[in-house]
């Protein structure tokens, strides 16, 4: 039988007796080396194919510099493997004790953002930093909803406080009332959030944040272990398909920029020139790109055809010049990067962090899967971007803070088999 072997980077150090601080503050051993392979060849495959997507339009509207959008990419780049290396190396239970203030923060944060913001049509999902730079919340409250979720999960769920308060609860007067508050209050503090959280992104005509937020809050309060009875599953199912087939209905209820976009996905034939364009031009991109694609930079639909295809639909550009191979190969980079996320979260000893990692590795394969449905026009054209490739220096910076802190806990992992 092969013995066992660790994938952490590094052999294991034990914390200096001599510095107490330092061991409250910082995390120490090896982290997960394969996880962190996994992300930097994202970060770089990323970062080459978003500069292949965008100099063409950097050329057209910034004064002919081609370089526009790496060079602003590149710097958060920097700046996020710089924060995650830094992350990588905090206490765990520094994060815990972070999970409900920046849960406050990134609440006063997404109200501030409805009043302070960049003039974008009916947008109001950025707040201007300085003239040319500009700050998205929502990118700071879905890592602040998983922090928080993780810290509560942990807290109110650990078997010695459920004994305690249960033993609390169903004794003397009103036991049904008690048992009932003792099975729900959690579901309901998760779901309180979760949909203060929605409404705010909401107000921001943000959809495709709702949607990432959403399905990541319901995921993680399911794999939280919550105390619901299929009944309640089945039923939020139902209510689900409900809600999706009203809205398919009366897309206005999600805002005039969000309606026209659905409303050209159900008949796409009569909008080819409008608001389908893009989506059309995507199509066009993918089908073209064959087995093996185009060649690197010898995209056609990136020569103004597809708008903005730095952004949202950078994966239709990958698919044109790499065709269904190098497209297949990347998602299998995506899928390696969860499926790893999900063994250091299965032998983390903690299940604080266990959490953590998971509900961050979902974002992340949510994310990926919904940009691709709409770049393949299963899903309607919701403004989804593709984590690691589309442009934007907050989601960058604020996914490469979250790698980090899946480093940070595999720092605590057991060792994983190989």
């Amino acid at each position: 039988m092969a013995r066992d072997e660790t994938l952490e980077w590094g052999s294991a150090r034990r914390a200096p007796k001599k510095q107490p601080l330092a061991q409250k503050l910082f995390a120490y051993g090896g982290f997960d080396f394969p996880f962190m392979l996994i992300v930097t060849v994202l970060l770089c495959v990323g970062l080459v194919m978003m500069f292949s997507a965008s100099y063409v339009n950097a050329v057209k509207h910034h004064e002919g510099d081609a370089y526009y959008f790496i060079k602003r990419q590149g710097a958060f780049a920097l700046l996020g493997v710089a924060a995650m290396l830094a992350i990588s190396k905090v206490n765990l239970n520094v994060l815990r004790k972070m999970a409900i203030p920046l849960l406050g923060v990134s609440f006063a944060l997404l109200v501030i953002v409805l009043f302070y913001h960049t003039d974008l049509l009916d947008f109001k999902r950025y707040m201007p930093i300085t003239k040319n730079l500009s700050f998205q919340p929502s990118e700071v409250a879905k890592m602040a909803l998983i922090l928080f979720f993780a810290y509560a999960m942990e807290k109110f769920q650990r078997p010695g406080y459920a004994i305690s308060r249960e033993v609390g609860l169903i004794s003397g007067r009103g036991t049904k009332v008690r048992r009932f508050l003792l099975r729900w209050w959690c579901t309901g503090l998760y779901m309180a959030m979760l949909l203060a959280m929605v409404a705010l992104i909401a107000l921001e005509n943000h959809v495709s944040g709702m949607i990432i937020v959403a399905g990541m809050g319901v995921l993680m309060i399911f794999i939280g272990e919550q105390r619901i009875p299929l009944w309640a599953y089945v039923g939020l199912g139902l209510l689900a398909v409900l809600v999706v087939m009203y809205v398919w209905n009366h897309p206005d209820i999600l805002g005039e920029n969000a309606a026209k976009r659905i409303i050209s996905a159900k008949d796409p034939i009569k909008d080819l020139q409008g608001d389908y364009w893009q989506t059309y031009q995507s199509l066009l991109a993918v089908g073209s790109g064959g087995w093996f694609g185009q060649g690197w930079g010898k995209s056609i639909q990136k020569h103004l055809y597809l708008p903005e295809p730095q952004n949202d639909f950078v994966f239709a550009i990958v698919c044109e010049e790499l065709g269904f191979v190098g497209a297949f190969l990347i998602l299998l980079l995506f899928i390696a990067l969860v499926w790893r996320g999900f063994m250091i979260a299965l032998h983390t000893k903690e299940r604080f962090g266990s959490l953590l990692v998971i509900g961050i590795v979902l974002q992340v394969g949510l994310q990926t899967a919904l940009n691709i449905g709409v770049v393949t026009a299963v899903l309607p054209n919701t403004g989804i971007p593709m984590p690691f490739f589309s442009y934007g220096g907050t989601a960058l910076l604020m996914l490469m803070a979250e790698m980090g802190i899946v480093l940070a806990v595999s720092r605590v992992s057991r060792e994983i088999k190989r």
